[in-house]
């Protein structure tokens, strides 16, 4: 009797799955989750990939907030994906000692090494405590507003001048994407990239960090042995992944000399500058494992604040100005408020910009701001896999949880809101399609396109 291999097994399936995807245009929710011989519940995964939100949510409001996916055999992919509050609280909190990223995640996310988001233990312990102390320095919140402030004058306010004179249609995530990056690479490394033009140059940097993103995700459902395979004759996205990785090396090496030969040449350290020369000067002494004189660690550095800034940001505001041209009662109530505690200079006056104090009496609009962000999360999974089995809040064992996570940065996301709202108005263009774009930050798939014109304050 011949006997069937395991990579005849392995076509066998890929073949059947092909036949799914091809005579079945839409399938019903029991085949959308069925557990296939061999290959698991991918098979359903990949059909509703593109509605991969909105298919989860239906999921789990009938699963008890809690669903265990089985993936295909071998391949490592099971997990459990939860968003019941006593499983978070539990993981994140309770037991958090329990749950790390786990060497499967490290090795998924491989492009970004020892970025903070990946690491554990003593290492991500000493990374937290040097983050805050750094973020939460008085001179570095004053170097944030500053840096903030001057890219609203300077890049973005002409450029919607611009807009509104010319009356174009803009894509508003791309610019806002593009606004953030170069003010967080500014916060970083004191460099402006100035990306956010009306040439709307290609960055090689912010481009690799989209590519990055995308492979990372296209990871996270396809079985290990095929992307590694990918990987190692170098095509597809992890060729992307393989092009990035350079692109990190050079142009942090390059901020990195920049940065140390400006340093050398100042008689004054000024801890109140930006980020990289703050960790360039550390105080070792402050923290065990910490090396700046290590160019990988500052690399590490660089990213580590990149990712945490651009995209989640500039997420946050396009989902948050899309929904406010769905609610305009809202969008009434929010520029009440603004007039009332931040008015306008009068004609012929300089221009003031408020304070930070001043955005933390905004209420109704941090109020709209964080249901924004709980309706469409800028990080919309995470995942914590953990060290040992163990019973969840809910009763149920597993190994691997995925969970709804929201971050906020205030000063770049509330300047930039007042700004606009206080200046222009932000006509979303009838007839486009609004989805969300499946990867790990929930970008919208097509953009949104808008047309700005100057609000009328007569």
């Amino acid at each position: 009797m011949a006997s069937i291999s395991l990579f005849e097994a392995f076509i066998a399936s890929i073949w059947f799955l092909f036949l799914l995807c091809f005579f079945i245009k839409k399938p019903n929710k029991s085949f959308l989750i069925t557990n296939w011989p061999l290959l698991g519940m991918l098979p359903g995964l990949l059909m509703v990939l593109d509605q991969v939100y909105d298919f989860l949510v239906e999921l789990l409001e009938n699963s008890n907030l809690t669903f265990e996916f089985k993936g295909p055999w071998c391949a490592r992919m099971d997990m459990l994906v939860t968003v019941d509050p006593a499983n978070i609280h539990y993981i994140l909190s309770s037991n958090f000692s329990n749950y790390t990223k786990g060497p499967e995640f490290k090795e998924i996310f491989d492009v970004f090494k020892y970025v903070i988001f990946n690491v554990d233990s003593e290492l991500w312990k000493n990374l937290r405590k040097a983050a805050q102390a750094r973020v939460n320095h008085q001179e570095f919140q004053r170097f944030s507003v500053c840096a903030t402030r001057g890219k609203l004058k300077n890049g973005l306010v002409p450029l919607f001048n611009h807009f509104a004179k010319e009356r174009t249609i803009v894509n508003l995530q791309d610019v806002f994407q593009r606004f953030i990056f170069d003010t967080t690479m500014v916060l970083i490394t004191g460099s402006d990239p100035t990306s956010l033009s009306i040439e709307k140059p290609e960055n090689e940097f912010a481009k690799a960090l989209t590519d990055a993103g995308e492979a990372i995700m296209y990871r996270h459902i396809k079985p290990r042995f095929l992307w590694k395979v990918q990987k190692w004759m170098g095509f597809g996205l992890e060729k992307k992944m393989v092009n990035a990785d350079a692109i990190f090396n050079r142009v942090c090496a390059k901020y990195i000399s920049a940065k140390r030969k400006e340093i050398s040449h100042k008689s004054i350290e000024d801890e109140g500058e930006d980020l990289l020369t703050s960790y360039i000067n550390l105080d070792t002494t402050k923290y065990d494992i910490l090396n700046p004189s290590d160019d990988k660690f500052l690399k590490d550095i660089i990213l580590a604040y990149i990712i945490a800034g651009r995209d989640t940001i500039a997420s946050a505001l396009t989902w948050f100005f899309w929904l406010l041209s769905e609610n305009p009662k809202v969008l009434a109530k929010i520029r009440k408020e603004i007039d009332k505690i931040l008015p306008k200079s009068k004609y012929g006056e300089e221009k003031h910009f408020f304070n930070t104090t001043e955005l933390n009496k905004l209420v109704y609009l941090h109020g709209a701001l964080y249901e924004s962000m709980r309706l469409y999360p800028p990080v919309p999974f995470e995942s914590k896999p953990p060290i040992k089995s163990d019973v969840l809040t809910s009763g149920i064992k597993f190994w691997i949880l995925q969970n709804y996570n929201i971050e906020v940065v205030e000063v770049l996301q509330n300047y930039n809101i007042v700004e606009v709202l206080q200046n222009y108005n932000i006509e979303v263009v009838k007839g486009q399609k609004i989805e969300p774009l499946p990867g790990l930050i929930l970008r919208m798939k097509h953009g949104l396109r808008v047309i700005v014109t100057k609000r009328d304050l007569a």
